[in-house]
């Protein structure tokens, strides 16, 4: 189940990233810096909002949806509730720096992703796994397409973002049936205030964290300039929108199921469960962060733009081993607060992390300039996951087991061993030639030691999708003769 439901999300994911990483390869060619620096401003302020405005209700439906408890109709009412807040959200907007018509179309994206976003976690609750696939397809293509028509017709930022909200706004109306179903919204004063006390600290630590993602670009632009912020963004976007994919594909199968398994069979099944999803976790990003950082010159020069390439080389690495710390951080560590109902360590770890940022970016920046702000990103992630790891002992403790880790690090060392071999032959090769030869030979290693190692139960897997095809093929082939016979 677990495997299944982690295939379905990755491919979901991965389907978004493509498509995310062609956008990328369009849009630093086709916009100016500065223009393109305006886009991924307004973008990072509109994920702010949609912290602000969907935490607390996917907190909700996590917890009850996931449990059977139809509370669509609530959260439908809820969001209804956001629309007279909508001219702060704009003002917001302009007191972040935001150009008039970039903070308008900022909140309007952000509206549109909310709505879009808590379908789809409505759906990941249920486990209907197939319209979430479909809803993200669509989505992708959506923004792709629309993005893409912008870019030839007007190469504006605040264009941009409005083209990403119609786009979000298409796909959370054509799979408005497989979330919601017949529900309407419920205007419940006292479930409302329920999801607000539960949800209250949570939906402050998410507004902290992503706060904590995006201020190091808000700051960079106010220091060194919007075209300084546009470099550094896209590069780091790029590791993030490619890095992730494995990651929150594994936990958006396995943080539901160990919630479940928490209330029907105990600490104990929940822990042997968290620590299978470990090294699950840990076998599909650690490969990808190490990967990208060993390939980050030919994907610079590959995926992005001449005028982004130069920051790109010395920054992906960097970056690659930061979102590393964050996925530990957010798709396991903060799972121990979900399971132990500790909302106020979520705010905790979060509010200390944008702190923690703030100062030694505002540092790094002031001294390095854009250099600064890529070593103050990966200071703040090693720094945020100490921290929760310490809080976790706290909350509900989570497994560590050393052995699976091991055998992780181990099939990653091989990995990255045989990558950076081929590194210097890659470099005397085309971009797309080098990369593949290097992706290949690393991905093979890698597959090579991890089933040896059985990481993740890979031997069984691959024995049951081997007996699988093989039955199909043995059926299929008796078809024939069965139909012969029967003449």
């Amino acid at each position: 189940m677990l495997a299944r439901q982690t295939a379905v999300y990755f491919a979901a994911n991965l389907f978004s990233a493509v498509f995310g990483l062609a956008n990328t390869m369009i849009f630093t060619r086709l916009f100016a810096v500065t223009a393109y620096g305006e886009y991924l401003l307004g973008f990072a302020y509109a994920t702010l909002l949609v912290s602000v405005l969907g935490s607390a209700l996917k907190l909700a439906i996590l917890r009850e949806q996931a449990r059977g408890n139809d509370i669509r109709g609530v959260v439908l009412a809820a969001l209804l509730l956001f629309l007279p807040a909508v001219p702060g959200f704009y003002l917001g907007g302009r007191l972040f720096g935001l150009a008039p018509l970039v903070a308008a179309s900022a909140t309007l994206l952000a509206l549109a992703m909310s709505l879009f976003e808590i379908g789809q976690d409505v759906l990941r609750a249920e486990q209907k796994t197939t319209p979430y696939l479909r809803g993200t397809v669509l989505r992708a293509l959506s923004v792709s397409a629309l993005g893409v028509g912008v870019a030839l017709a007007a190469a504006h930022g605040a264009a941009l973002l409005a083209a990403s909200a119609c786009a979000y706004l298409f796909a959370a109306t054509l799979f408005w049936r497989a979330a919601w179903g017949s529900a309407r919204p419920v205007f419940d004063r006292a479930r409302f205030r329920a999801i607000a006390r539960a949800g209250a600290p949570f939906t402050l630590s998410m507004a902290l964290m992503a706060l904590a993602t995006v201020a190091d670009r808000f700051l960079l632009a106010e220091l060194a300039g919007v075209g300084a912020a546009a470099e550094y963004a896209a590069s780091l976007d790029l590791v993030r929108q490619a890095l992730l994919i494995p990651a929150v594909s594994v936990s958006a199968a396995f943080v539901p199921m160990a919630v479940r398994l928490l209330a029907e069979e105990g600490e104990a099944a929940a822990r042997a469960g968290l620590a299978r999803s470990l090294e699950l976790l840990l076998a599909a990003a650690l490969p990808a962060c190490v990967g990208m950082a060993l390939v980050s010159p030919q994907l610079a020069d590959l995926l992005l733009g001449p005028d982004f390439r130069a920051t790109a080389r010395f920054a992906m690495p960097v970056l690659a081993m930061a979102v590393a710390f964050q996925i530990l951080t957010q798709q396991y560590t903060h799972t121990s607060f979900l399971l132990s109902n500790r909302n106020l360590f979520y705010l905790i770890n979060t509010g200390s992390i944008l702190l923690f940022n703030l100062i030694v970016s505002a540092l790094l920046i002031l001294r390095f300039g854009l250099d600064g702000a890529v070593w103050g990103r990966l200071a703040a992630e090693i720094f945020g996951f100490a921290n929760a790891y310490v809080l976790s002992r706290r909350a509900f403790v989570l497994p560590f087991p050393f052995g699976r880790i091991a055998r992780v690090v181990a099939a990653t060392a091989a990995m990255a061993l045989v990558v950076r071999a081929l590194s210097g032959e890659a470099a005397t090769l085309p971009p797309l030639a080098g990369l593949l030869l290097q992706v290949a030979a690393g991905a093979g290693a890698y597959a090579a030691v991890a089933f040896a190692l059985d990481i993740a139960e890979l031997r069984a897997l691959a024995s049951g999708a081997a007996l699988r095809l093989f039955t199909k093929s043995g059926l299929a082939a008796a078809g024939p003769r069965r139909w012969r016979r029967a003449e």
